[in-house]
């Protein structure tokens, strides 16, 4: 995360720098797959991630009505592809966020809009650069084991499951709903209730997970929020901040699995410098996030009442 920030920043181009972060998301999939098997599956997830990018540039260029819908599409159609075939953590969020940031920072309206073309290239670029830092344990013989196993037998089917079926339902539940209450609440970032929604929910049809990763997901983001407003009075170049975001990613890395809303004091900060990069930043930022996250993880919450039962 921090090495393209740095490198773009130390040659001028700090006004994109911060954009080209989000490639690092690829790489955060797949974390139980051997090396050599990581990188055949990372450019999958790269494909997808630019793709879902893409329509969101798409969406912005026609209006408000085709991000909304977008947002839905991309939303299920995410977890159709992640939930359908066993990808596991961290489930369909990073599709869905990169989608909505995709279509917030090129919007015509935006305060400091981005070229579509200009981003998609700093994007496409950036997931390349994931993918090399994926290969990179190759370079040692002891990393290269055996012969991968095939994508197919990986990540196998798992559409005829009960709970596979009901975390899909989850999500269109809470991408329908999020995108229809934004409307009253904070049109411009749809996004961030269906993405806090959709990290409540996980990869896990349990109730008790959903309601711990919802209180989690409100306290986390309002104390994440308290730390972006300081760090961001502090005047921070572009290089200091690229090295800021890979420490935030580094953190984040360590404590997410072990307490969830420890992660959250890291995560938000490290989110909303990459928003800043495409608009006003500042208390009202951190503001509208708090209040979207809480709308999105009370979603995801209520959200785990849904089973759809078993065919059997």
């Amino acid at each position: 995360m921090a090495v393209p920030v740095v490198v773009l920043s130390a040659v001028g181009l700090e006004g994109i720098a911060l954009l080209a972060a989000t490639g690092a998301f690829a790489t955060l999939y797949g974390g139980r797959l051997t090396p050599r098997e990581r990188v055949g599956f990372v450019p999958v997830v790269a494909g997808v991630l630019w793709s879902s990018a893409a329509l969101g540039v798409v969406a912005a260029a026609v209006g408000p009505i085709a991000i909304a819908v977008g947002l839905v599409v991309v939303a299920v159609a995410a977890s159709v592809l992640v939930f359908g075939r066993s990808v596991g953590p961290p489930g369909p969020l990073f599709i869905v966020l990169i989608y909505g940031l995709s279509a917030h920072v090129t919007a015509p309206e935006a305060a400091h809009a981005v070229e579509p073309v200009l981003y998609l290239g700093v994007l496409a670029a950036s997931l390349a650069f994931a993918w090399l830092v994926t290969a990179a344990p190759l370079v040692r013989r002891s990393h290269r084991g055996a012969r991968p196993r095939p994508l197919s037998a990986l990540f196998p089917s798992a559409f005829a499951e009960a709970t596979t079926r009901t975390l899909i339902v989850r999500t269109a539940a809470i991408a329908v709903v999020g995108t229809a209450v934004s409307l009253l609440v904070d049109p411009e970032r749809a996004y961030w209730i269906v993405g806090a929604g959709v990290a409540v929910l996980g990869v896990s049809a349990s109730r008790r997970v959903a309601l711990s990763r919802g209180i989690h997901r409100a306290l986390g983001t309002a104390a994440g929020a308290a730390v972006y407003l300081v760090i961001s009075v502090v005047p921070v170049g572009g290089v200091a901040l690229g090295l800021v975001l890979g420490v935030l990613q580094f953190v984040i890395e360590l404590v997410v699995v072990r307490h969830y809303a420890l992660a959250l004091v890291f995560i938000t900060p490290l989110v909303l410098l990459i928003l800043s990069a495409a608009g006003a930043g500042g208390p009202e930022l951190a503001v509208e996030r708090v209040i979207d996250t809480v709308v999105g993880a009370a979603l995801g919450t209520v959200s785990s009442l849904i089973v759809v039962r078993s065919r059997r």
